[in-house]
């Protein structure tokens, strides 16, 4: 099979519409503690809990430690 403009033609001329998959790759390299990938997902759900919170507050009326007291 041959790629021919982003789409794969089988040797008999047909189209084959599968997807064609991307090379893996493992990084043998194991990251703990404080490194790039950690810092950037810790950054990410932060904002995401914070807006959260403010979404929260802006729904009830009234702020998460609040809404937990007044249960």
């Amino acid at each position: 099979m041959e790629a021919k403009n982003s789409f794969v033609v089988e040797d008999q001329g047909r189209l084959n519409n599968y997807a064609i998959e991307p090379k893996m790759y493992v990084d043998s390299n194991q990251q703990f503690g404080f490194n790039k990938y950690a810092e950037k997902l810790n950054g990410r759900l932060a904002m995401i809990g914070f807006i959260s919170l403010i979404s929260f507050e802006v729904l009830t009326g009234q702020g998460l430690i609040t809404w937990f007291t007044n249960l």
